[in-house]
Order: structure tokens, then sequence, then C-alpha cells
């Protein structure tokens, strides 16, 4: 029997996430592996030679399609070079990243500036985290690892809608109608496109619904609509009920946003789950969630978006507990994860590194919400120490312009290449549900 994954659904693995989270325990155990300052120094210098390797790439500018195929070759070189001296990462975990990961994000840049080529370097990344996640659900599922049809879709609705909705000049008036809008898209009706932003969405649930079409794979909109409605919950939370919610409505709305998301990862990445899939699928995403809001503390302050790290930043108190709960979480869930039968032990043990990783990194860029001792404990469980992270950050902002111009190089590198998807023709004006010509030529016979 399929699973149904309506809103009741996901309020109830909401309430069992927030029992997870509590269970979770807040002071520090060993996670991960420790690393001295001899350790850390010998990192860093691994780091710079890399660095060092990559902006010479960038200042050679190469040009024509051979020197963009050498700069790509080169670059990926780099990587794993860097993934082992600076990482220490072996041989399979590195092949993972050099011949599955890489590939998927080049593929779905490649494709994504070819179907808008107004959409920005920040755009295609945040779509290619999305991606990652989805293809690291594929072998975790049993099926190979590969950008597929959907999983590009899915991931590109997110520069069209959340980052409209993250507009602070835009009014919650007309983010509550653009929202209704998408929510009718995403329920398959016939809609008029008002614009570039809304023909583009219908678009790319065009191509979601040419891989799952809604008759037969009912649930896969059943969560597309789930992380629609956890994100007009955030919407009203942070216009109405900021001043009024307690930290376990804030925590609900970071769940539901976070694990629905996710889940719609894992039904796009297979098509059907299990319970126990469903279930480690809202729980990474939740926990995905919390590490982008530990990450976000600054803006989300600056910005009055309540996330359980935001208003303990803004209470004065150090955030120490929060972040080694946040630890322990992800060690939970990388246990759930342990328990599916399919995926690698290579693969489960990378993932749980790069949980692992974004929260200690996030811990490193916003130093100010810590205490003393928390900060210098948390730094040995870290390849890199913290000012040197934040020196390194500081260099890659001041250097955007040269790294843009060395991410276009990279995605130009395998031009014609997109892996069996042809990129849809954008119409505009009526769009009938389920009836979208323009979309064939991306799903061969």
């Amino acid at each position: 029997m399929k699973q149904i994954y309506d809103w009741a659904w996901v309020e109830s693995q909401v309430t069992q996430t927030i029992d997870v989270w509590n269970r979770s325990p807040s002071q520090w155990r060993q996670v991960g592996r420790l690393y001295s300052p001899k350790e850390q120094r010998q990192r860093e210098q691994a780091y710079d030679d890399e660095l060092e390797t990559v902006e010479y790439e960038a200042r050679r500018a190469p040009w024509t399609k051979a020197e963009r195929n050498q700069t790509h070759n080169r670059l990926v070189s780099s990587f794993a070079r860097f993934s082992a001296t600076a990482l220490e990462l072996e041989g399979e975990t590195i092949k993972i990243l050099t011949d599955e990961f890489v590939p998927v994000g080049a593929k779905l840049a490649r494709w994504a500036r070819c179907f808008d080529a107004d959409l920005s370097m920040a755009d295609i990344i945040q779509a290619c985290r999305n991606a990652w996640t989805a293809c690291g659900l594929q072998p975790l599922l049993g099926a190979p690892m590969a950008l597929t049809p959907s999983i590009l879709g899915y991931s590109l609705l997110y520069p069209y809608s959340d980052n409209y909705l993250d507009q602070e000049e835009i009014s919650t008036e007309a983010k509550l109608q653009f929202s209704e809008r998408f929510r009718r898209l995403l329920q398959g009706e016939d809609f008029f496109a008002a614009n570039k932003q809304e023909t583009a969405l219908h678009t790319l649930i065009g191509v979601i619904e040419g891989q799952y079409p809604r008759a037969s794979y009912p649930h896969v909109y059943d969560c597309l609509l789930a992380i629609h409605r956890a994100q007009e919950h955030s919407i009203q939370l942070q216009t109405t009920g900021r001043s009024h919610s307690g930290d376990i409505d804030v925590l609900r709305v970071s769940c539901g946003k976070g694990g629905s998301s996710v889940l719609a990862d894992a039904c796009l990445a297979y098509g059907q789950l299990s319970e126990e899939e469903s279930r480690f699928a809202f729980e990474w995403g939740v926990l995905l969630q919390l590490g982008d809001d530990l990450q976000d503390i600054c803006e989300d302050m600056r910005r009055g978006s309540a996330t359980l790290f935001s208003r303990g930043a803004a209470s004065g108190k150090p955030l120490d507990e929060l972040a080694i709960q946040l630890l322990s979480f992800s060690e939970t869930v990388g246990t759930r994860m342990d328990r599916l039968p399919n995926g690698s032990k290579v693969l489960k043990e990378l993932l749980k590194k790069s949980w692992r990783s974004l929260i200690i990194g996030a811990v490193a860029n916003s130093q100010d919400f810590f205490s003393a001792a928390f900060l210098s404990e948390a730094e040995r469980y870290s390849p890199f120490r913290f000012g040197f992270l934040l020196a390194r950050q500081k260099r890659l902002v001041r250097r955007q312009g040269l790294y843009a111009m060395l991410f276009e190089a990279f995605i130009e590198a395998g031009e014609g290449d997109n892996g069996g998807m042809q990129v849809p023709v954008k119409t505009h004006g009526f769009l009938r549900a389920g009836a979208n010509p323009a979309l064939s030529p991306i799903f061969p016979e």
C-alpha cells in the first residue's frame, strides 16, 4: 500500500522528531575525529596549496572548449588532492565525490544556465545543494546515483520560489498571494502564468510530471504540497506570530520545512518509500534545516526571522548546548541511516562526516554566540583552526568575481552533455495541467 504524505502525516513526523530532538544530549561527548594543532596546520597548508591552484586556473581565463575541458580536469584533480590531504578521505570516498557528486552538479548547472540565462551562480549552487541531497539518497534507496528529470525540476524550483519569498522588499500580502498561486500549480490546476517566474515554475513542475504522472504517483505531489504548506507556516510565523510564539512553535516550523523538503527529495529519487526510508528522509531534512538555521544566525537576527538559534542568540545566552544537541541529533540520524539495507558503508560515513562538518563550520562562522570554552573544544573536531577558516572565507568573498569566471568555465566544459535531458521551451499565457508539449523531448522513448 502506498504511503500517503498528507499534512496529518507531516505533523505526526514533526512531533516524533521533536521527541528525538529533546532526547538528544546537550553535553559534550566525542563526535568524530580529534585534530591536534600540528595536524590542523598541516591541513591548512594543503588547503592553501589547492586554493592557489584554483585561483591560478581562474586567472588563466580559458576561452576555447579544449581549454575549458583541461581546466575542468585540473580542478577535479585539485579537489581530489584536497580531499585526500586536507580532509583525509580515502580513495573510494574521493571517487564518490569526483565521479558521482561533481558530475551531478556540473550537469545541473549546464542545464540551468540553458533554461534561464538570468540564474545567478548563487541560484545554481543552491539548486545543486538540493540535487546533491536527492542524489545522495538514491543509493540509500537502492538506485544508482544520477541526475534525473524530477530531481532537476524540483531542485530548480527553489530559486524561483524560496528566493522570492526571502526578499525583504516584498510585502507579506504579495508573498501570500504568490504562495496561493504556486499552490494551484502544485495541485495541477489550469493556470494563466502572469510572469516569467510563474512560467518557469509551471515548466519545472511539468518536468516532474513527465517522470512521475500524478495519477500513478499522487504521494509525490503530497510531498510537494507539504513543503509548500510548511513554507506558508514559516511566512505566517515571521510576520504575525514572531513575538507570541514559543520555542516549540519555532521548532515545529523548522521541522516541517526541513523534513518535508528532503522527504520530497526521497520520493523524487526513488518514487516509492518504505516507512523506515520515509522516517529517515524526514529526519535528515530536519537536520539540514537546523544546520542552515545555525549557519544563518546573523542574517536571521538582522531580518527578524525566528529560529531556535536566532532566538537563543537574541537572548544573550551562549548557544553551546544547542550546538551540542544538534551534533547529538546528527548522530541519531546517522544511526537510523545505518539501519537502511541499501547504500555502502563508505557513502554513509561520508554523509555523517559532512553533517558534522556543516555544524562545526557553522560554529566557526558564528563564534560571538558561543563561550570560549565551547569554541576551544569544538575546534578540536575541525581539520582547520577557526581563525584560519574565517580568514579564508573573507578571502573568498573578496574574490567572488574571480571565482564566478571560473564557475562559468567549469560548467561550460561539458557543454552539450545534459545527461539525455533536453532543455524545455517555456511558453507564456494559459497553461493547462498535464499538457505541455514543450516538455516531450526531455523524456525520450
